[in-house]
């Protein structure tokens, strides 16, 4: 998922350029013509779409944690229809009801956005293979989390597979990072600079950037498993795992502590060998310490619901951080970045 071309050799990346311009010469056919912006996309208009689809997969965790803190998981008691009747909710379902349609409503939005995207990036003269394919198991991933979420209220919201319904979405929300980063308009060269660390080093700072986003991501599951002993169980009727909540969220916030440390070392790292990685350094340990501190305060307020649905969000944004860091981690930029100019395949048309 983080991979990138920056590895490849320089004649194999310039005949992929070449073939990508001959490809944005020749004129189009078929239905894409009469399609206004999906001919041939400029990168800007691409990158726009890969940023709406980052968006909303963030959105959708927003919107799924009101339907859990409301207790409206099993507002639609049944799937695909809301009810055995009927696939809209009707008026004894109530306002739990509204919020658990309402949500489903939104996963046909993202199915929207994502095909546009899926489209535009298709369609894009600049697009790698490998691009291609990470919209394509993007857009593909969405329904099936549909399922997931279907299974979820089938299991009358097991902790387990709301818990994996979750996970899932985060997922998503990795992946679109990296599609954004990758279809960025001006991709920051990757050539090293007269003093950029060595390989010993890189490997180094890709690694701390490994161990960061991996330990996000255990810190992410055990927030799961923290909700999934608490009482925010989706519905006052719902199963939970069983654990018990304060060993649980002692596990979790040792997973936190574990993780400020390593954001330390690579905020470090970055100071000393690679100035232009620090700025994503920075900017995730901001993150990573206000959601701690969201964390904590909703546990000494007794979970309150605002906060609760703030520190789902947050766990997406800091997921987003994490994959950018590891993106920046393994495409070091050089210094004189910012006054060349832009690969002329992604630059507007």
């Amino acid at each position: 998922m983080t991979s990138d071309t920056s590895n490849a050799p320089a004649t194999a990346r310039s005949g992929d350029h070449a073939a990508a311009a001959g490809d944005a010469r020749r004129p189009l056919t078929g239905p894409w013509r009469f399609v206004p912006g999906f001919g041939r996309p400029t990168a800007r208009f691409v990158h726009r779409w890969a940023i709406a689809l980052l968006v909303s997969n963030v959105g959708i965790v927003a919107t799924g944690g009101a339907v859990r803190v409301t207790a409206s998981g099993l507002g639609c008691p049944t799937w695909p229809r809301c009810t055995d009747e009927s696939f809209v909710p009707h008026g004894e379902l109530g306002m739990h009801g509204a919020i658990e349609f309402g949500n489903r409503l939104l996963t046909f939005v993202l199915i929207v956005i994502a095909i546009a995207t899926w489209v535009a990036v298709l369609r894009s003269a600049g697009a790698a293979r490998r691009d291609k394919w990470l919209v394509t198991l993007i857009a593909l991933g969405i329904p099936f989390q549909g399922v997931i979420g279907g299974i979820t209220v089938l299991t009358q919201l097991n902790p387990w597979v709301v818990a994996l319904h979750f996970l899932l979405s985060m997922a998503l929300v990795s992946a679109s990072t990296v599609l954004v980063y990758r279809m960025r308009p001006y991709p920051t060269p990757t050539a090293p600079d007269a003093d950029a660390p060595s390989t010993a080093t890189r490997r180094l700072g890709i690694y701390l950037a490994w161990l960061v986003y991996l330990v996000t991501w255990g810190t992410i599951y055990l927030g799961t498993v923290v909700t999934g002993s608490g009482p925010h169980a989706g519905d006052v009727d719902a199963p939970r795992n069983g654990l018990d909540p304060g060993n649980a969220t002692q596990l979790h916030a040792d997973a936190v502590f574990t993780l400020v440390g390593l954001a330390i070392a690579a905020l470090v790292y970055a100071r000393v060998f690679a100035r232009p990685q620090q700025r994503s350094a920075v900017v995730f340990m901001l993150l990573l310490l206000l959601q701690g501190l969201i964390g904590f305060v909703q546990f000494a307020t007794d979970l309150p619901i605002a906060l609760v649905i703030a520190h789902m969000f947050g766990s997406a944004v800091l997921l987003i951080g994490a994959t950018w860091q590891l993106l920046i981690a393994r495409n070091p930029v050089a210094k004189e970045s910012a006054t060349k100019k832009a690969d002329p395949l992604r630059e507007p048309a």
